[in-house]
């Protein structure tokens, strides 16, 4: 988005706007892609500007208020207009604003809200329906490629633990794909992709669709490619206060299928697990919990240190 939606007009009509309006023009006009980004408290502040002079510029254009004019560039930053560049100059204003701390914390409540919405909308019958999908699936095959990656790799990590013939699509050399050669009706691919949208993952899906094989994806829109050739599909939002889109409800949305398949099949997956539990115990893979100290023993002694006599002192 060089040029926002609304930068044509308000060039033309510059010299005709007063001193405040020119103020809230310039800055949209330079920044079109904080216009999607930051708040509008935020922008006018930037601009040098009272907020009611934001929310009168956005009438001035045949806006309802302000809130429209944010929405039309967030679209046209989702449109793909805007990359990770153009969104890092947002994040280094609201970071500098607010401190590391701020932004830290700014992240993980958005990151936490989008989850907890997953429980309360729509998504939750999705979710359900995927489980079931799969939980019936004679083999299970994932892709996920780039942010993505971690979700697919996830869910075939708990399918695999669980006992379920679970296939990623992401081998050496690029011969990943060719594991759908295998692939049948009573089989289900798993594609997740938000965007930016992979192309490989989009093909891949469009593949196993025209082969009849079922598709479930895991995606941020409804017009997202992968809707096109899913069966079925859970939405998950990716908005974030970094440059970077969370990846954090996508993973999460792997955790539940997961368990639900688990559940579903739970004699099986109990003795799946049993076996994995002795695997690990075998390889002697994780380390032991620390012991806790018995009740009424007492405590470690206190680490001695030198003083410049050479004498031991307790800390």
């Amino acid at each position: 988005m060089a040029d926002g939606p609304f930068s044509e007009r308000l060039i033309q009509s510059f010299d005709k706007m007063s001193e405040q309006f020119q103020l809230a023009a310039r800055y949209i006009i330079d920044q079109p892609h904080d216009v999607a980004l930051l708040s509008m408290r935020d922008q006018a502040r930037l601009a040098g500007v009272q907020p009611a002079t934001m929310i009168r510029l956005a009438k001035h254009l045949g806006l309802s208020g302000y809130d429209e004019l944010r929405q039309i560039y967030a679209e046209a930053v989702r449109s793909g207009d805007v990359g990770f560049a153009g969104k890092a100059d947002a994040q280094a204003i609201n970071q500098k604003r607010k401190g590391d701390h701020g932004l830290a914390r700014e992240i993980l409540r958005a990151q936490a809200a989008e989850i907890g919405h997953l429980a309360d909308s729509p998504q939750l019958d999705a979710m359900v329906s995927i489980a079931t999908r799969l939980a019936t699936a004679r083999h299970v095959f994932s892709i996920g490629l780039r942010s993505s990656h971690t979700v697919a790799w996830h869910l075939h990590y708990i399918l695999s633990m669980i006992g379920k013939t679970s296939v990623l699509l992401d081998a050496i050399g690029g011969t990943g794909p060719d594991m759908l050669a295998r692939a049948h009706s009573d089989d289900v691919l798993v594609a997740a992709s938000v965007f930016p949208y992979t192309r490989v993952t989009v093909e891949i899906a469009e593949y196993a669709h025209r082969h009849g094989i079922p598709v479930v994806a895991i995606t941020d829109s409804e017009v997202a490619p992968l809707t096109r050739f899913a069966d079925d599909f859970v939405l998950v939002q990716t908005k974030s206060p970094s440059f970077f889109h969370t990846m954090a409800p996508a993973f999460a949305v792997a955790e539940v299928l997961g368990a639900l398949i688990a559940g579903r099949n739970a004699d099986a997956a109990r003795e799946a697990l049993l076996r994995f539990d002795a695997h690990l115990s075998d390889l002697n893979a994780h380390l032991q919990s620390k012991p806790s100290r018995k009740v009424g023993s007492s405590p470690p002694a206190a680490p001695t240190k030198r003083n410049a006599n050479g004498k031991g002192c307790k800390k």
